[in-house]
């Protein structure tokens, strides 16, 4: 699976910057008030050319004993999850016993730890970094995350380091066994490859605990293959089962529940919520489970943020629907309907995962949702929807001028993408993307899957023109607009 990074250090050193640097996100608040983060916060790294996840974490907030000891526990479970640690000081305050405690703790811990010297804009970086070295962790690399600085070469570091260690444990299971040392996996085409050795469509079945995940997994497959109980967090890890259907191959990935950030204290459901995310990342179709008898709930929706913004097929379950009164099913309807309408694609199917029912729709869902993620659309097929959509609905005036929008063509897959191009694109309204992009869903008979739309403008040749005319030219323009004022 992709690596894990955690961010570790003092309050205010600007570990939530660089979370937030290296997921290009605002997941994580960022203000200039000590101990602002005191909970956990996972993301999608996109810095750098390898797959990862970053976690961040609050510090040491020195507020008191009690709130103290809540913050080394929250940095020693980072620790513990991770594959690589990135521990950030800061240049402007120097060397603190705060720092000297975590490193501390870091080496302990026996896990890899590279030292992060940020805020080091206007500073001689190589002067101000002299200190840490006194830290004893070895390698130190100086940023600026407030504006960037630094922060390509520094994952290109990370992965340099992830790497060696990989190949190391590797190397070492390999020998013990008799083996070849094989790569370190972390590069897109090993991800990929590995993958690739679970057959078929990779579906994910993810929820909140205790929503029947297991028990729809049992269901599906017709034999009691994973722990399924009363008891809330009975799977702690993803487990892979692939099995056939109708001579079609699948892959079902059974993950733990992700609870709210608040309510996750054991180590090993730390681990679980990353197994969780990381599943998410591997599938082709995602099966969010959600409990009809409590209803929708926050942490439903932020799951499904989560596969969207991994661009996953979806496929929503509606479990425990059997033994519900006739006015609670239909008040749970009219909930979903009002609250799911930002998903609107995807199929949504009522079921009872102990008893049977609609289980057997699900994988009809999951086949179609899997064919238009990965529906192949040539250049004049798309040309053409383009030019009946703008024939329809033409795109709206921009300071006297028409937006034109000239042709289409796939830019992606899973999930589909379409770039269009044309002049201007930029000023199109948001309301003008959302008509492309339903006009393409629907003549496309995409379902269950999100549509990406990425809008290019050309380059205008005529500008700059009016600077390359001859003086002579530029007198004739000039008499000529004159006549036209007339």
């Amino acid at each position: 699976m992709i690596p894990v990074i955690a961010l570790v250090g003092r309050p205010n050193v600007g570990k939530s910057t660089l979370f937030n640097q290296l997921t290009r996100s605002r997941d994580a608040l960022v203000a200039d008030v000590a101990g602002l983060t005191r909970d956990r916060q996972y993301g999608i790294g996109k810095v750098g050319d390898f797959p990862y996840l970053v976690v961040d974490t609050g510090g040491l907030s020195g507020e008191g004993a009690e709130m103290d000891r809540a913050m080394a526990e929250q940095t020693r479970r980072a620790v513990a999850e991770a594959d690589h640690v990135l521990f950030m000081v800061d240049a402007r305050d120097g060397l603190t016993p705060q720092d000297q405690a975590i490193a501390d703790q870091l080496r302990e811990a026996g896990v890899k730890a590279r030292v992060v010297v940020n805020k080091t804009d206007g500073l001689d970086a190589d002067s101000v970094s002299a200190e840490f070295y006194a830290l004893g962790l070895g390698t130190i690399t100086s940023i600026a995350a407030a504006h960037g600085r630094g922060v390509q070469g520094l994952m290109q570091s990370v992965r340099r380091d992830v790497a060696a260690a990989r190949r190391a444990a590797t190397a070492a299971a390999d020998e013990e066994h008799g083996e070849e040392a094989s790569s370190d996996g972390l590069d897109e085409a090993s991800q990929q490859a590995a993958l690739d050795d679970w057959p078929g469509i990779r579906v994910a079945i993810v929820g909140r605990p205790n929503v029947g995940k297991s028990t729809l997994v049992n269901r599906i497959l017709g034999d009691e293959r994973v722990v399924a109980t009363d008891i809330a967090g009975t799977t702690r890890d993803s487990i892979f089962v692939p099995f056939e259907r109708d001579g079609q191959d699948y892959t079902l990935i059974d993950t733990a529940g992700v609870r709210r950030r608040a309510r996750v204290h054991e180590v090993i459901e730390k681990f679980s919520v990353i197994k969780t995310l990381q599943a998410i990342e591997a599938a082709h179709v995602v099966i969010l489970v959600v409990d009809a008898q409590s209803g929708l709930s926050d942490q439903d929706s932020h799951l499904l943020g989560m596969v969207i913004e991994a661009g996953r097929a979806l496929v929503l379950a509606v479990n425990k629907w059997d033994g519900m009164e006739d006015h609670a099913r239909e008040r749970i309807r009219d909930e979903l309907d009002r609250r799911l309408g930002f998903v609107d694609f995807a199929r949504m199917r009522l079921i009872s995962a102990l008893h049977g029912t609609n289980v057997g729709h699900l994988l009809d869902d999951v086949r179609e949702a899997y064919a238009s993620a990965l529906r192949k659309v040539s250049t004049p097929e798309l040309t053409r929807l383009l030019e009946a959509a703008v024939a329809e609905h033409a795109p709206p005036m921009v300071s006297g001028r028409r937006i034109k929008l000239r042709y289409a063509h796939q830019g992606g897959q899973n999930p589909p993408v379409i770039v269009v191009h044309g002049n201007q694109t930029d000023s199109l309204p948001g309301s003008y993307k959302r008509y492309l992009e339903n006009f393409f869903r629907k003549h496309l008979e995409l379902v269950g899957t999100p549509l990406r739309l990425e809008f290019r403008s050309g380059r205008n040749p005529f500008a700059g023109r009016r600077n390359k005319l001859t003086p002579r030219q530029q007198q004739k323009r000039k008499r000529l607009m004159r006549h036209v004022r007339r």
